[in-house]
């Protein structure tokens, strides 16, 4: 375990050396084409500065911010039990030194994902719709799968990756729209007439404008492909924790067969961290290919599938192959490990769960995150109180009983 993260780590490091080369190369040939020759030097340090900011932000508050963005609020165990009691499983199994923080995103779509500095600092948000239509080995798939995130070290590395593509992206904005209101092309100081060599200096224009253009691309591309081997590395450790690549399986296929619309609070810059991609059915198209964040899901579920015989990283490398037939995203050191068998799972029971019994659950989990209270009345009927309701007793609507709140349940006005 220990030398696939290390690995994975210095596998990272490359990729992010190799983003950071591309980000400080169109710093270089933006500051020449402004401001000249010497301009190159001063170019490469406002990029290097640029990153550095960037990154100071997101080391310092990162995680917040993208769960800010996510629209994600904290919840306690009385929220949901199950997906708390899963969260310690499945710590535990992974060996980390602290209970991940949870959160709950009230948004129908189901998807999850982990973020945080570290280990000791991490955080796991699920959404609604997650937890209203997957069953207890599912949730528990999904959740280990976030724990190995963990546990790999990704969520930090994406994170940093993250912030060096929008280091690209907002070094060629600036560049490109400068160009455009003519900011940068009126001043005198990198005028042809005045520094003689037009010809020289357009070639250098044109260079940077089309470095301008192709190094977000390139950059979104090794982005990217940093994604896409995270989430088969993910997997692997998902099955290799629950010891049931099933869960995570069934899971998968019930997210990809989700006819919900794509998870509001998304965007370029938060797919990458969610188990699933969840921009892959906005304008009614698929996202997939190298443009996409994570692997076909599909091919996902049959690697997963595959793993007939175990559960160690040598099986997962060998379901790999027979599907894919690539080269496993596997490090050899982690094929030595012993074998782990599959855990033994009663098949779940059919017609457990219905569409309208999803949706009734799925807006019960959204209203209890928004602080509602639910009270169960002796006819068997749940009464739910909104968070603004501050009377110490309320009436049945079915039966006429009239129940009190339990103490400690009375809440203030709407913004009292």
């Amino acid at each position: 375990m220990w030398e696939l993260i290390r690995t994975n780590k210095r596998n990272s490091i490359v990729l992010m050396a190799v983003m950071a080369g591309v980000l400080l190369a169109l710093g270089l040939v933006i500051g020449w084409a402004v401001f000249g020759p010497e301009g190159g030097l001063p170019g490469v340090g406002i990029a290097a500065l640029v990153w550095m900011v960037l990154t100071l932000v997101s080391l310092a508050s990162g995680d917040q911010i993208l769960l800010a963005a996510s629209r994600a609020q904290p919840v306690t165990h009385d929220v949901h039990p199950q997906l708390f009691n899963v969260v310690e499983e499945m710590k535990i199994a992974a060996g980390l030194p602290a209970m991940p923080k949870v959160y709950i995103i009230n948004d129908p779509a189901p998807n999850a994902f982990a973020t945080g500095r570290s280990p000791q600092s991490a955080s796991l948000a699920v959404t609604a719709g997650l937890l209203g239509r997957l069953n207890r080995d599912e949730l528990q798939g999904v959740v280990a799968h976030e724990m190995s995130h963990i546990l790999h070290r990704d969520i930090l590395y994406v994170t940093l990756a993250g912030v060096m593509l929008g280091g690209v992206v907002l070094l060629s904005q600036v560049f490109l729209r400068g160009l455009l209101h003519g900011s940068l092309g009126s001043h005198r100081r990198y005028s042809p007439q005045r520094r003689g060599g037009g010809q020289a200096q357009l070639v250098i224009a044109l260079i940077a404008i089309l470095a301008a253009v192709l190094a977000p691309l390139m950059a979104q591309l090794l982005y990217f492909a940093l994604s896409r081997r995270r989430e088969y590395l993910a997997d692997a450790g998902a099955a290799r924790l629950t010891r049931y690549p099933e869960g995570l399986a069934r899971a998968l296929e019930k997210i990809a067969g989700d006819a919900t619309p794509p998870l509001a609070a998304a965007n370029d810059a938060t797919a990458p961290m969610y188990i699933v991609n969840p921009l892959r059915k906005r304008g009614g198209r698929s996202v997939s290919g190298w443009t996409s964040t994570h692997p076909p899901i599909a091919e996902r579920i049959r690697i997963l599938r595959n793993m007939s015989q175990g559960v160690s990283y040598r099986d997962y490398a060998q379901a790999f192959a027979a599907v894919t037939h690539a080269r496993s995203p596997l490090p050899a050191a982690a094929l030595t490990e012993e074998e782990v068998p599959i855990r033994s799972v009663p098949a779940p029971a059919v017609g457990q769960e219905t569409a309208g019994r999803q949706v009734h659950e799925i807006g019960d989990i959204m209203r209890k995150v928004n602080g509602f209270h639910f009270l169960t009345c002796a006819c068997s009927l749940k009464i739910k109180i909104p968070p603004d309701f501050n009377a110490g007793t309320i009436r049945c609507p079915r039966c006429s009983r009239t129940l009190s709140l339990p103490s400690g349940q009375d809440r203030p006005p709407a913004g009292g």
